[in-house]
């Protein structure tokens, strides 16, 4: 039994180190203009400027190249926001926000999203 109980220690801290390694990236896609015509996006983003692009603001293990082809393929991808409206990678907004813990990655996705709505962006977020 002791030894069990050793094993799942050993496991519990396999996995919070592998949590604090910085493997995690933010990304943010350009969403077409078109996804304002979605009921649920508008609703999220009532104060959000015409004059500025519709975004969509997520976290991956992957790279966000990666995580972009993902999405328009339709793999893990949610609401379908991105994978029907996802036009290109702004990297501005997030390149030097990486790489990142898992937890810190979490964070940063609210905390970036928050962000880029307070400026007028419309987000997308899940």
């Amino acid at each position: 039994m002791a030894a069990k109980q050793s094993a799942k220690a050993k496991k519990r801290a396999n996995k919070k180190k592998a949590a604090a390694v910085r493997r995690f990236s933010l990304y943010v896609i350009e969403l077409d203009p078109a996804v304002r015509e979605v009921k649920r996006f508008r609703e999220a983003n009532p104060d959000a400027r015409l004059d500025k692009p519709c975004l969509y603001v997520g976290m991956t293990a992957l790279t966000p190249e990666a995580r972009f082809e993902r999405h328009k393929l339709g793999i893990q991808a949610g609401r379908r926001i991105a994978t029907r409206f996802g036009v290109q990678l702004r990297k501005r907004y997030y390149e030097k926000l990486n790489p990142l813990t898992q937890d810190e990655a979490k964070v940063g996705e609210s905390a970036l999203a928050a962000r880029l709505r307070k400026r007028g962006f419309a987000v997308w977020q899940n």
